[in-house]
């Protein structure tokens, strides 16, 4: 099963076509869909690690700002 995108990425390329398959080849993908396949994957896991570390800055300012209640004065 082939992903549209992928495809509809290569189509796209145009003049940078010969450019992309050469640097797919350089690091070893055995075809330009392959090399494609795996920088989108790479770069959805990116933006889930990103989300995830904001979300685990925004817990832990929960928690700093709950054991900083105290008395009331500072």
């Amino acid at each position: 099963m082939q992903n549209q995108e992928i495809i509809k990425i290569i189509e796209n390329l145009k003049g940078r076509k010969n450019y992309e398959q050469k640097k797919a080849t350089k690091l070893g993908f055995p075809s330009l869909y392959a090399y494609f396949e795996d920088k989108i994957l790479k770069e959805k896991q990116a933006v889930e690690l990103k989300e995830n570390k904001l979300n685990e800055n925004v817990n832990k300012d929960k928690v700093k700002n709950k054991e900083k209640k105290g008395c009331g004065c500072c």
